[in-house]
């Protein structure tokens, strides 16, 4: 994995890259074969905290999690976890859609890790292809805050409805792959599933 680290108001020190290196590297443990991918991670520091946001694109795949905590090194650990969290709740889904799309064996070394019950819950909104650009600005309550751009990758709606999960958020947008319309899932309040597509 090649690792891009930013800070924001923090100087990425060599020890505090080794650091994320070191236990972002120990996700690899998952995968079946080490996957070829850019690991980027920005790290911050403002007023109530340290955060860390860690986004690691690959075919078919986005891990992404953030956390944020008063000590770096913590924050750096939790998020670690909660992308292993992600990893070994959706492996078994993440390998099946592998299967039926491109007829690979599996992505995630299968073994009898349990999937754990609990939501991932990460805020924002992301895709397939990950985050190309964010904006942030100071304005006034009813305005926009936040801008995020990036491509829709053309998928089905379970392969929506399986990244929105893996991501831990309550909509995704994706391009549909049969129509090429942009859709958009939803995890309703009952906990099913609902789609959103244009008349």
């Amino acid at each position: 994995m090649n690792y891009n680290i930013r800070g924001e108001n923090l100087e990425v020190t060599p020890a505090l890259k080794s650091y994320v290196e070191k236990k972002v590297s120990k996700l690899e443990r998952y995968f079946d074969t080490t996957p070829v991918a850019d690991v980027h991670v920005k790290l911050q520091v403002h007023n109530t905290g340290n955060n860390i946001e860690v986004t690691i694109p690959m075919p078919n795949l986005l891990l992404r999690a953030e956390e944020e905590h008063n000590d770096m090194y913590a924050a750096i650990d939790l998020v670690v976890e909660k992308l292993e969290r992600q990893i070994r709740k959706h492996k078994t889904k993440v390998n099946r859609k592998f299967r039926q799309n491109d007829g690979v064996k599996h992505m995630f070394k299968e073994d009898d890790i349990e999937a754990l019950n609990e939501e991932i819950a990460n805020g924002g909104l992301s895709n397939g292809n990950g985050l190309v650009e964010e904006e942030e600005e100071d304005v006034e309550d009813n305005q926009i805050v936040r801008t995020k751009r990036f491509n829709l990758k053309p998928m089905d709606a379970e392969e929506a409805i399986l990244q929105m999960d893996m991501l831990g958020h309550g909509f995704f947008v994706f391009s549909n792959s049969v129509n090429g319309d942009t859709n958009v899932v939803y995890r309703r309040k009952d906990g099913r599933y609902g789609l959103i597509e244009p008349e």
